[in-house]
């Protein structure tokens, strides 16, 4: 650029700044494309309330430099003076998307930066409502699934998929909880909850802690949580890896018979898998991945104070007395008792129902034949 070129380039910068448009425009017009400061020009059509030239300019900038901040900017306050909030929700979106990429944003970006954020948030806002308007007109409601794929939409929930730490089998739904009438079985096994309430009194008033729900193995490497060997999260074991406990069995007839009514796996050393478990107040059990998407948790709430609930991916639910809670342990989940008293579920390991009786068959081999190998996996909650 030659000597020329660049004073009228400050001419007109400076012009800019005095809020001069016409005279900036004037002088920029002098030079030639390849050398055209396209952001200055945007903002000399700007002052003139040129909207066609300022966004030419701003589109030539673009075209050459897709993720220049100014001009994503810019091109957002454009797009919304104009009244086309679909654009301008983009046009911001990318120039927060780029700024976050930036180590050290300018500051005179920063009220920039956050009005963009508020205009996304209207339009989130407007865009909510236009949507269930929508559903409203169609006789429709928002909730089920419906309402979680909305939510997700509005980014008010994350999607979550099925992770287990040890083994994935394909082509199963990615359903975080199942529902109590799609089971009919759970019938017998929540009718006999007030006398298994009963027997669970019982062995409490003994006032012995469960063992840990998570054990320190000495063969293996410790696992990074933080309830490791901590009785606030207790286990009372009926059946631990695939064989009775036979103590607590005999104590529990009640509960061991309710047991036989549920479709629990049997495979050797591993399954089936039915417990107590206990958490103490004020005690969160932290995010985690289940072993394996072959199976559904089964919880059969026995003792249930205020402030307790599970998380299984975007769904956060509450317990309720003697209403069973069944999910997919292979999404992330966690649990928390946030209130004072303890908390105490019948928990129990089942069959996928989507899974054919001959794939089970194989299930039970494969995983029978790996025990052989590696050993029984370990559940590190």
């Amino acid at each position: 650029m030659n000597a020329g070129n660049s004073n009228i380039i400050n001419d007109a910068r400076a012009a800019v700044q005095r809020r001069d448009g016409a005279l900036a425009h004037r002088l920029l017009a002098e030079l030639p494309e390849s050398e055209m400061p396209w952001l200055l020009l945007a903002q000399a059509c700007n002052l003139l309330g040129n909207l066609l030239g300022e966004e030419a300019a701003l589109q030539r900038l673009l075209a050459l430099e897709p993720r220049n901040l100014p001009a994503l900017i810019l091109s957002g306050e454009l797009k919304a003076r104009m009244g086309d909030d679909r654009a301008a929700n983009s046009f911001f979106q990318a120039a927060l998307n780029q700024a976050a990429t930036i180590p050290t944003v300018p500051t005179a970006f920063h009220p920039m930066l956050n009005r963009a954020r508020d205009f996304i948030g209207q339009v989130q806002v407007k865009f909510e409502q236009h949507l269930i308007d929508g559903l409203k007109q169609a006789g429709l409601a928002r909730d089920g699934r419906i309402g979680t794929a909305v939510d997700m939409l509005l980014g008010r929930k994350q999607l979550y998929l099925q992770q287990p730490s040890s083994f994935y089998f394909p082509g199963l739904p990615q359903r975080q909880f199942y529902e109590r009438d799609e089971f009919l079985w759970l019938t017998e096994i929540e009718a006999a909850v007030p006398e298994m309430q009963a027997e669970l009194r019982a062995v409490l008033a003994d006032g012995n802690d469960f063992a840990p729900y998570v054990e320190a193995n000495a063969d293996r490497p410790l696992a990074a949580n933080p309830l490791m060997n901590d009785p606030k999260w207790g286990a009372y074991y009926f059946w631990r890896n695939g064989a009775i406990v036979p103590e607590n069995s005999a104590r529990c007839p009640i509960t061991m018979q309710a047991l036989t009514y549920a479709p629990m796996p049997m495979i050797d050393q591993r399954s089936p898998i039915a417990l107590w478990s206990l958490l103490k107040p004020v005690t969160h059990i932290q995010p985690h991945h289940g072993l394996l998407n072959t199976r559904l948790i089964c919880h059969i709430p026995l003792i249930v104070p205020h402030s307790c609930a599970i998380r299984v991916g975007n769904e956060t639910r509450s317990w309720r007395e003697g209403e069973a809670l069944i999910f997919d342990d292979s999404f992330e989940h966690e649990a928390w008792n946030k209130s004072g008293d303890t908390r105490v579920i019948l928990l129990f390991e089942i069959w996928r129902p989507e899974i054919t009786l001959e794939e089970r068959a194989a299930l039970t081999a494969i995983f029978e034949t790996i025990n052989n190998y590696h050993g029984v996996p370990e559940d590190a909650g």
